[in-house]
């Protein structure tokens, strides 16, 4: 059978823009190659599901155990949480162990190194999935042939459309301007003409046109899909717009969606603050909007990778992170056990029992509604509604402070008061500052808010020590990238 598209092709645009190891497809990953032009149902949605995989933490999805292209894993711990000043790389401090990791937590990197070619990999095997799969799905002679339900054919679409938004807005906020590919890539001339950068600007109009279409498509429901509840919902696309909004200054447009996703009645802070991570509350909880499902003991692999890393003495909390917390804030434990050197936020658990276990079932949490309110609170004290951004953050202190604790206590009285009244534009300001680095500690929430916060240098520099300077607010293009298409990707400035 013909193939959609001409492999030689194919394995320059590969090359060029994801790094993948052309020795070894993914495993269970349906390739260009195996879709012919005759595609069924099963082939698009199986297409679709694929243009998920690259947001797991599933170990080695790309090839095996390549630690010099930083593709064992998603590289989000390294580059948003190591890189911070919440997360060093061990317990032990640098052992030589991955030094590239030691690199990025102390910026003192090249373009080469590993993570930045890891992270862009995965961010771009993913668009280029999903750039798949829309090629077939808003094909309607495509959709007629294949009889899909139209109901489905929306709401795959809806899905593939904020996957796409979703890896590009983590490519702006880690190097700026980037490749913007909207179609695959059928010849020579396409793979050359698209290996040059797109302003910061012009890719976030794509961002914000890709949400744009897939709200509508996306049923009105808390999940899409009643039996496959980690599939993107409109809840989802909402977070995601309001989270554009936030990262682009546009007050107003972040109070009104989130306003809007509030209003669907489906997300709500838990009563409880590790409800939101529980392995054991999964799909029964209210607070998670955008999440990567894990499962364990699937082929191919889809358990929570990140686990093994936790028993090697990876990922460790630093000193500045622990001196955060406020006396009795429950958060702290149910973030990180210093005793045990169990970060139980990632492990799904609060105990051990998943650590050292590289098929473990802990989802990835990338949006939950914690996270959300805290833009509005934001918003709100940008705009001077100072009574409602203090209302938001005591919701937030409420919430921890009425927990009751991973050891089995109840905080007690006097714990996580709630901030007075105020309308002093800073130090709202600051209140919020800390409350985000307690309440999303280890979720990769720190560093881009340093970044956008333009503190980044005074918290990580001058606070800290670390050797973070005015150009490190973008990290380099992957060198390796740069060489493939000839020099025509540029550098960032001081790289």
């Amino acid at each position: 059978m013909k193939t959609k598209h001409n492999a030689a092709a194919l394995v320059l645009i590969i090359s060029l823009f994801s790094c993948t190891d052309l020795h070894k497809d993914p495993v269970g990953l349906l390739t260009p190659g195996q879709v012919s032009t005759d595609p069924t149902l099963n082939s698009i949605k199986s297409l679709v599901t694929g243009s998920y995989q690259m947001l797991a933490s599933t170990l080695n999805l790309l090839n095996e155990w390549k630690w010099e292209l930083g593709t064992v894993f998603r590289d989000d711990f390294v580059l948003q949480d190591i890189a911070s000043d919440d997360v060093q790389k061990k317990w032990t401090g640098p052992d030589g162990d991955q030094p590239w990791m030691d690199q990025v937590q102390t910026f003192n990197f090249t373009a080469s190194n590993p993570g930045f070619n890891g992270q862009w990999t995965y961010d771009y095997e993913g668009i280029t999935r999903a750039n798949l799969a829309l090629s077939y799905l808003t094909d309607d002679a495509v959709a007629a042939k294949i009889a899909i339900d139209p109901a489905l054919r929306n709401r795959l679409l809806g899905e593939t459309y904020f996957l796409r938004a979703f890896y590009y807005f983590d490519l702006v906020n880690n190097f700026g301007d980037v490749p913007l590919l909207t179609k695959p890539l059928t010849s020579f001339s396409d793979a050359y003409a698209a290996a040059e950068r797109k302003s910061k600007a012009t890719v976030y109009t794509q961002i914000s046109a890709d949400l744009a279409l897939a709200k509508p498509l996306l049923p009105i429901a808390k999940y899409s899909d009643a039996t496959e509840k980690w599939r993107v919902s409109r809840g989802a696309v909402l977070a995601m717009q309001a989270k554009v909004a936030l990262y682009n200054e546009r007050w107003a447009e972040v109070i009104t969606t989130v306003t809007e996703l509030e209003g669907l009645g489906f997300y709500s802070l838990n009563s409880n603050y590790y409800d939101a991570f529980a392995v054991a509350k999964e799909y029964i909880e209210n607070e998670d909007i955008f999440f990567y499902d894990h499962q364990p003991l699937q082929n191919p692999r889809k358990g929570n990778g990140i686990c093994a890393p936790l028993d090697w003495g990876f990922i460790a909390p630093t000193a500045s992170f622990l001196a955060e917390f406020e006396a009795n804030d429950p958060r702290l434990l149910y973030t990180v056990n210093v005793t045990d050197k169990a970060v139980y936020k990632l492990l799904g658990s609060t105990t051990t029992q998943y650590r050292g276990n590289d098929d473990s079932p802990g989802n990835k949490i990338y949006i939950r509604m914690a996270d959300v309110l805290l833009w509005k609170a934001e918003a709100y004290n940008e705009t001077a509604g100072y009574v409602q951004a203090i209302a938001i953050i005591n919701q937030v202190r409420a919430r921890a402070r009425t927990s009751v604790a991973a050891d089995g206590t109840t905080p007690p009285a006097g714990t996580l008061l709630d901030r007075p009244a105020s309308v002093d534009k800073a130090t709202i300001k600051a209140w919020l500052i800390h409350e985000r680095r307690v309440e999303l500690g280890f979720e990769s929430q720190r560093f881009n808010d340093l970044k956008r916060w333009k503190i980044a240098e005074q918290v990580l520099t001058t606070a800290i020590g670390k050797n973070f300077k005015a150009f490190n607010y973008v990290y380099p293009i992957p060198q390796s990238e740069r060489d493939r298409s000839g020099g025509s990707i540029s550098q960032n400035p001081g790289y």
